[in-house]
């Protein structure tokens, strides 16, 4: 029986250097995995990185991998509600024992390497380490990795990504990788490895001249959004949407994708090249991708915290979009998928983002904004700050100010339902950060549940 709890365990990792504080590195990751017997090399592994879409991509990938019978282990960030999210096997997040099993094992060798370099292993490089090692004692098929900042320098680079993803590169985390896409890209290119397959989504011209090059100078093949694989069309359907797609192998025709967004369909496509790219399908080879196993596996996606329902009477959204390109998507998508008259919207924002460029994104669909606060107050912004720069970009008289995020809630609902009377059906979406949507979700699912 364990020593410790999951509760003493969670502590300890909480108090290592943040991973929103970062020192470019591998020096320390790579000495942990290597006392550990380099558990990243015992499987494939798909690497996946972006701006936008890499979580939900990453969990398509993991579904339609699992479809064809493979055992998979994801490891994603950040978390919603529990940091057992972060590392799941067959797509279930790890049990607390487990969890806490997977700390104790490594526990020993982060002393030696804490006690070996200037500075101590981060919370995320032990996280890291302990997906890799539950992986690898599973064992999985295959890993699908998400990165969690960057490309060359996060820890989850020691492993080499037989197939490498390359989500759409927009400007986020701007004082540690770049002020432009295409100084981005060149961080985020780190992650293409020799001898691999890279799949890029739709990027600017700019931004595929970077990842090109890199592919070149590797030697990585190279499959592209738009040219190689792509949505063929998409329709509206209730509780989501019909894709076809053109794949490595061919085209898939009318699969049911139970997410919202234009942006879901073009991660589908995304997802659907990266199985390929494994698997080895091509137009001469029929491969273990066939339209129906691809449409056993979408009907089976999540992707919670992703423009999510969790609530009804009034409809509650929720998304974790947090910059303006993450914004402007969801603001098309919410305007695509629902008729909200009117939709209130319950902000809560880090103060390190591009919060302005996230405000001009809804001003557009949203007839009121509640500003407020998650619960990170070392990084998150005040709400009465927040409140002042949507008052630059609403006006005052659309901006409301409740700094605790139930308050804002309870509001954006009065709100939504009061102003329904006259317009239609009211919604409120709550998004600007994932810590926000998280916690929106957690209460509310709480409530909902508790309310039945």
């Amino acid at each position: 029986m364990s020593d410790l709890s999951f509760a003493e365990v969670s502590a300890r990792l909480q108090q290592r250097w943040p991973e929103h504080k970062i020192e470019p590195t591998l020096e320390r990751v790579r000495r942990l995995v290597e006392l550990l017997g380099d558990p990243q090399k015992a499987y494939p592994v798909v690497h996946l990185t972006g701006t936008n879409g890499k979580t939900s991509t990453a969990r398509m990938i993991d579904t339609l991998l699992r479809e064809t019978g493979l055992r998979t282990g994801r490891f994603t960030s950040p978390h919603l509600e529990s940091v057992r999210e972060r590392i799941t096997l067959d797509g279930e997040p790890i049990s607390e024992e487990r969890f806490v099993g997977a700390y104790e094992e490594i526990a020993p060798y982060l002393d030696v390497v804490d006690a070996e370099q200037e500075h101590p292993l981060t919370f995320f490089e032990v996280m890291t380490a302990m997906a890799y090692a539950v992986f690898a004692d599973a064992p999985v098929d295959v890993a699908v990795i998400e990165v969690g900042l960057g490309g060359s320098w996060d820890s989850t680079n020691v492993a080499d990504g037989a197939v490498s993803v390359i989500t759409p590169v927009a400007v986020d985390h701007a004082h540690l990788l770049g002020a432009d896409p295409v100084t981005i890209a060149g961080e985020k290119s780190g992650i293409i490895k020799p001898g691999g397959t890279t799949v890029m989504a739709q990027q600017s011209l700019e931004v595929f001249e970077v990842l090109l090059r890199k592919a070149a100078e590797v030697g990585a093949q190279v499959a592209r959004e738009g040219i190689e694989f792509g949505v063929v069309s998409r329709a509206l359907a209730v509780g989501g949407q019909v894709v076809s797609l053109k794949g490595l192998g061919g085209e898939y025709d009318d699969l049911f994708l139970p997410l919202h967004g234009e942006y879901q369909a073009h991660n589908a496509a995304t997802a659907v090249a990266a199985v390929e790219a494994l698997l080895g399908a091509s137009p001469e080879t029929e491969g273990r991708v066939t339209t129906e196993l691809l449409q056993a596996g979408f009907e089976q996606v999540t992707s919670p915290g992703r423009l999510e329902v969790v609530r009804n009477s009034p409809t509650i959204v929720v998304d974790a979009a947090h910059n303006p390109h993450g914004a402007e998507a969801t603001a098309a998508a919410v305007s695509e998928a629902f008729q909200f008259q009117p939709l209130i919207g319950v902000l809560g924002c880090m103060k390190d983002k591009d919060v302005y460029g996230v405000l001009e994104a809804y001003e557009p669909i949203m007839e009121t904004v509640v500003c407020t606060r998650n619960s990170f107050v070392e990084r998150s912004m005040p709400a009465e700050e927040l409140g002042q720069l949507a008052a630059e970009v609403f006006g005052e008289e659309r901006v409301l100010v409740r700094p605790h995020l139930i308050d804002a809630i309870d509001d954006a609902i009065r709100l939504a339902e009061e102003d329904a009377v006259a317009l239609g059906s009211g919604g409120v979406l709550v998004t600007g950060s994932v810590i926000t949507a998280g916690e929106a979700r957690a209460l509310l699912v709480r409530k909902g549940k508790g309310e039945q």
